[in-house]
């Protein structure tokens, strides 16, 4: 029977369960070594495909889902042992059941050389050769790669089929900071995928929500969830989920649905000959998505700084760096000193130059409370996952502070990190993504979102490739580095050709000759051209501000064509100082 045909008769294509957790189950090894267990191990693994036939399930997938790995570190050879010889074990599991044998794929590693869509034709083309045509593509952040996968496989093999899976977590978003509804739409709609799902990371209940809130019609879904979520026992980190409580949502999986069921991370034979069980009864008629998915409509909060800048308006914002002990009241009387003398949002750190200081949000929320003043926190990826980061920004919504500035963050300095680690789940680009689904699916209020633009960089069109790239992910302007030369201006000029979001350009008070030349040696993404510098030689403390705010404010001058407004540093706390620029360029 044609595999296209398989759910025409009224039932789902049962798949497999998991094949890394339950070989670690039965072996103690650990789960990341089972594709090499087809060279090794082979009958084990043709003992756990036979399990899960046994059990009913009609499709297998071979034991090749970290294939990937190997290949792209240039481990050729193994690779294609490893997918040579478990095709041939899946292919002899399958063949007494007439069971379906689908090539596994995993995402590819970045940044390895090969792209996405070439690691995966890669793969294809080996499986393809073993006589697979059968395709599943599983786990996945993001589609990249999956347009000419698909493509490849139409070429090569007209009558492959292709299911792509997604990774979601329980709120619906990827490890990427990608929407797995948005991923699911725009796959599906792409020519060659023949179904499209979700798998992994989250268990039954999860995945049946998030079918419950993507848009199904007319696609052949694939719903392949965990048993449930894991614990540590003993150091043993194991998977708890009871075989008929997961029969029991995969069925209302189907009824949702799902034309393509399966199990991923924790599931078992047990656990399917379960599901098999269920599914060979009738079903009662498929669900529709239940009215209390759909989010209920409610006011919007105030975006002043925002609503300024839609207007046309100039703004200014004025940079603060919080403090490194407990002692704001410094922090505050700066805050209002700047308000007073025309600054419209202070913009406040996160733990520049890797080093702790007060929390840029908490800071934030503490502001806009107190003293109503706008406020732009900085929000770095170096130290928050995703879960902290998402709570962190449902904090600052909640707080009524709406507006962003994502950076990557510096790193952690040398000599600290044998003790504190980074985290880096995101870059700034990603990071975006991800609050432009929480924008869409989660908050009343949007967060309006800043990027860092360094016009002093060496390769300018590195930096505004990777604007452009921010703006795509939801990026509504951009803060740029110091206008101290006349290579940064003309990058501004450039940047303002180039992209649409907002630009507020950066002023930075050089306070003294020793000031410039720091400024110039250790401090990335500053440049204070040569002939700046030589203004401030001899000068003393004095002299040498009335020379900063003299040069800021023709700097304010000379931007102000290309930029919608002013983004001011101030340094080494002289607020007094950017006081005067105020005063000066008003």
């Amino acid at each position: 029977m044609d595999i296209r045909s398989a759910w025409k008769q009224g039932k789902p294509l049962l798949f497999d369960g998991a094949m890394g957790t339950y070989f670690n189950t039965l072996t103690g090894l650990p789960s990341d070594q089972c594709e090499r267990a087809n060279l090794d191990r082979p009958k084990e693994i043709l003992a756990i495909h036979r399990a899960y036939l046994e059990a009913g399930c009609r499709a297998i997938k071979t034991n090749t889902f970290a294939v990937g790995v190997e290949l792209a570190e240039g481990n050729e050879a193994l690779g294609l042992e490893i997918i040579r010889t478990g095709c041939r074990i899946a292919q002899e599991a399958a063949s007494p059941f007439g069971a379906w044998v689908f090539a596994d794929m995993g995402p590819v590693l970045q940044g390895k050389g090969a792209t996405p869509a070439d690691a995966y034709c890669r793969q294809a083309k080996m499986f393809l050769a073993q006589g697979v045509t059968n395709f599943l593509v599983e786990t996945l952040p993001t589609n990249d790669g999956i347009p000419e996968l698909a493509r490849y496989l139409k070429e090569q093999c007209p009558e492959s089929f292709l299911i792509v899976s997604f990774a979601v977590s329980s709120d619906g978003v990827t490890w990427e900071g990608r929407r797995g509804a948005e991923l699911f739409r725009q796959t599906a709609q792409l020519p060659g995928v023949d179904a499209v799902g979700y798998n992994c990371v989250s268990g039954p209940h999860h995945i049946l929500e998030q079918i419950q809130r993507t848009d199904i019609e007319g696609v052949i879904l694939s719903a392949m969830p965990n048993v449930g979520y894991p614990t540590v026992v003993g150091h043993k980190t194991v998977f708890q989920g009871a075989p008929d409580y997961f029969a029991e949502k995969m069925v209302e999986i189907v009824q949702s649905g799902a034309a393509i069921v399966g199990g991923c991370c924790g599931t078992t034979p047990q656990h399917m000959a379960r599901l098999a069980a269920a599914l060979s009864k009738p079903l009662p008629a498929r669900q529709e998505n239940p009215k209390s998915s759909q989010r209920p409509q409610r006011t919007a909060g105030d975006n002043p700084l925002w609503d300024k800048l839609s207007a046309g308006k100039r703004v200014v914002a004025v940079e603060l760096d919080p403090p490194v002990d407990d002692d704001i009241s410094f922090f505050l009387d700066g805050v209002q000193t700047l308000r007073d003398a025309g600054a419209d949002v202070v913009t406040i750190a996160d733990c520049p130059v890797g080093r702790p200081r007060a929390d840029s949000s908490l800071l934030a929320c503490k502001v806009k409370r107190e003293l109503g003043v706008e406020s732009l926190p900085h929000m770095a990826c170096r130290d928050r996952n995703l879960n902290a980061t998402k709570a962190l920004l449902l904090g600052l919504s909640i707080e009524g502070v709406h507006n962003v500035l994502l950076v990557t963050g510096d790193p952690i300095p040398t000599e600290d990190r044998s003790e504190v680690k980074s985290v880096f789940n995101f870059n700034s680009r990603k990071l975006a993504r991800y609050v432009s689904g929480l924008n869409e699916s989660t908050l009343t209020t949007p967060f309006r979102m800043f990027g860092a633009l360094n016009l002093n960089a060496r390769n300018f069109a590195i930096q505004l490739k990777m604007a452009q790239e921010k703006e795509a992910c939801g990026v509504a302007g951009f803060l740029t580095q110091p206008v101290l030369s006349a290579e940064a201006l003309e990058n501004l000029k450039l940047a303002r050709e180039t992209l649409k979001g907002k630009i507020l350009g950066g002023v930075f008070p050089v306070v003294s000759y020793k000031n410039a030349c720091f400024l110039n040696n250790e401090i990335s993404g500053m440049r204070v051209c040569d002939e700046i510098v030589a203004l401030y030689k001899g000068k003393e403390r004095e002299e040498a501000e009335d020379l900063a705010v003299r040069i800021s404010a023709r700097v304010a001058r000379e931007i102000a064509p290309y930029t919608n407004g002013l983004y001011l540093m101030t340094p080494f706390r002289r607020v007094a100082l950017i006081k005067r620029i105020l005063e000066e360029i008003q």
